[in-house]
């Protein structure tokens, strides 16, 4: 469209305040985040927050894949571990560093992540959303989800993030569609992590395994399986509708919060983009920690 028709176009539209703190929110997108080529997305397995501290092979593969992709702009984390009703993005210039855990050692609670935030992105993402409104949140932080693997990625805290809450009362294809919604980020040098577990049922643990990766369960194999065939040949509905899958399905998605920010990243993925699992392994019984590279 040629910029005087456009401008026609514009003319045409009925202005409200609320529209024109979109076109302004829209053009500061514009000058804080150049364009750039499409970046790639990520799902982590984050598994325990002593993966932060530990030297293990999981911690491996987040700095094997760090170095595979290009460098970031900045971050936005959709973590399991914030859960509000409605949805929120951190919006502070310094998010704390959130040790949302108890039972740890002090090494663990010692653990600063001080990467700065964006207030910018964080009013671009709002913006992006249409289905429903997004809040601007002060007062959250970086949460174990976030900085246990962020800082395998980027050590130096160089990259500033922000995090995307999940509405514990929408359904599963609502976080796929808003997943979706924030696709132009790709191409401004944004990095889309989801960061929860795949299989992850904490009251079946076998504690007695912890330090034996590649134990599962037969529940457990079973989910993994069929999860890892939806995701590699992109069976989206498959993923949304998990709860159709059986019992294996049930005892590893017993509470959704772990397994909805692979919903944000798969919602991401175009059709004729790479998708790719690493750090594929069962954990303790009840756990996987697959992660998903896409692009």
């Amino acid at each position: 469209m040629h910029r005087k028709t456009f401008l026609q176009s514009l003319a045409t539209i009925a202005i409200t305040p609320s529209i024109v703190m979109k076109l302004q929110d829209l053009g500061q997108l514009t000058h804080t985040l150049a364009p750039t080529p499409t970046m790639p997305v990520l799902f982590l397995g984050h598994g325990s927050p002593m993966n932060a501290i530990e030297e293990n092979e999981f911690v491996e593969g987040f700095r094997k894949i760090a170095n595979e992709i290009p460098k970031p702009n900045a971050i936005l984390c959709v973590s399991a571990h914030w859960e509000t009703r409605g949805t929120h993005v951190t919006a502070m210039e310094k998010p704390a560093t959130i040790h949302d855990f108890g039972g740890f050692p002090k090494e663990l609670f010692d653990v600063q992540y001080p990467a700065p935030g964006s207030p910018e992105l964080a009013q671009t993402t709002r913006t992006l959303i249409t289905q429903t409104d997004v809040g601007l949140d002060h007062s959250w932080g970086l949460d174990h989800g976030a900085w246990s693997v962020i800082k395998h990625l980027y050590p130096n805290a160089d990259v500033p993030v922000i995090q995307m809450s999940l509405d514990y009362t929408r359904t599963p294809r609502f976080h796929y569609e808003l997943g979706q919604e924030l696709k132009s980020l790709r191409e401004k040098g944004v990095l889309i992590i989801g960061s929860g577990n795949l299989v992850h049922n904490l009251r079946m643990v076998a504690w007695d395994k912890l330090n034996a990766p590649g134990y599962g369960f037969d529940w457990a194999l079973e989910a993994r399986e069929k999860m890892n065939h939806f995701i590699l040949s992109g069976d989206h509905d498959a993923l949304i509708n998990y709860k159709s899958h059986g019992r294996a399905f049930e005892l590893a998605i017993p509470t959704p919060e772990h397994y909805l920010p692979l919903l944000y990243s798969m919602a991401l993925a175009g059709k004729k983009e790479n998708v790719r699992l690493f750090n594929d392994k069962p954990l303790a019984g009840s756990l996987t920690m697959t992660s998903v590279l896409i692009g």
